[in-house]
């Protein structure tokens, strides 16, 4: 198998993921892909798009909306299978499990003195919570036919291989 991945893949992620692909064997060039991070040569109607956790998903999903699905998009229309690899980490392993995720930036407190009296202050009420980002996720899955896979960042490579395989 050669795996061909995006050029546009952030420089220090894809050397994490180049190292494990050298230490598992398998052979990759770099090359701009029509949609997502990593494909196969060996199938071109199936890409992975790596996303480096559920903040960066959530981002994509809410604040960069119409950029995401155009890519959505563009992959049902040109017929390609799109899968999501989030490296989120061991506590995220599927779809269900996005629902109990606490965001942080929803859930951070900060302690405030405002006229000699200690005040409670959520960093961002208005940031998706898990149950949010989770119907999201279902809907983007339902009408573009996106597939949501989950892993650690130390598993990515292995991952990457085996989803194309």
């Amino acid at each position: 198998m050669v795996i061909q991945a995006d050029t546009r893949e952030h420089k220090k992620e894809w050397e994490r993921i180049q190292k494990q692909f050298d230490d598992i064997g398998v052979q990759y060039f770099r090359s701009k892909l029509y949609c997502g991070d990593y494909q196969s040569l060996d199938n071109a109607k199936l890409c992975i798009d790596r996303k480096k956790d559920l903040q960066e998903l959530c981002g994509n999903v809410c604040q960069q909306h119409e950029r995401f699905k155009a890519e959505l998009i563009r992959a049902r229309e040109a017929g390609i299978q799109l899968i999501i690899l989030c490296e989120h980490g061991p506590d995220i392993k599927s779809v269900g499990d996005v629902y109990f995720w606490e965001n942080p930036r929803k859930h951070k407190v900060i302690w405030r003195t405002i006229n000699g009296k200690k005040v409670k202050t959520v960093i961002s009420d208005k940031a998706v919570d898990g149950c949010q980002l989770y119907k999201s996720l279902c809907t983007i899955r339902d009408r573009y036919g996106v597939r949501f896979e989950f892993c650690t960042k130390e598993e990515t490579g292995r991952r990457i291989v085996k989803l194309l395989s």
